[in-house]
């Protein structure tokens, strides 16, 4: 079974930063895609940033290019999303996701909440 389990959301204050974990149980970590999204209050769940699991690729949507750097560490099977100048458009509860077998895989989200 793949178990996400997200981390370090919480209140943050404009321009502050915030750094999210994902914890993934898999036994070839590195070999997967991991995937952050966001799901803001009345609009739909959005694609922020992930990591591509053939290559370590790092792609980032428009909006937090610049702001936020995701990275792997893969000795502890979990994946980091760094978010610095946040505004609060950002606010959001934060996924992170993988895909295996056709199958998608969901963590149970963390509250990122940034005031103006």
């Amino acid at each position: 079974e793949v178990r996400l389990v997200e981390s370090g959301g919480g209140l943050v204050q404009a321009g502050g930063s915030l750094r999210l974990s994902c914890a993934v149980s898999v036994f070839t970590f590195e070999d997967y895609a991991i995937g952050w999204f966001r799901e803001a209050p009345g609009k739909e769940r959005e694609g922020v940033s992930c990591i591509s699991g053939s290559d370590g690729s790092v792609y980032y949507a428009d909006s937090v290019k610049g702001r936020f750097t995701l990275s792997s560490d893969n000795a502890k099977n979990t994946v980091y999303l760094q978010m610095n100048s946040l505004e609060p458009e950002d606010t959001a509860v934060y996924y992170c996701n993988t895909v295996l077998l056709g199958a998608a895989y969901w963590g149970q989200g963390t509250q990122v909440t940034v005031s103006s």
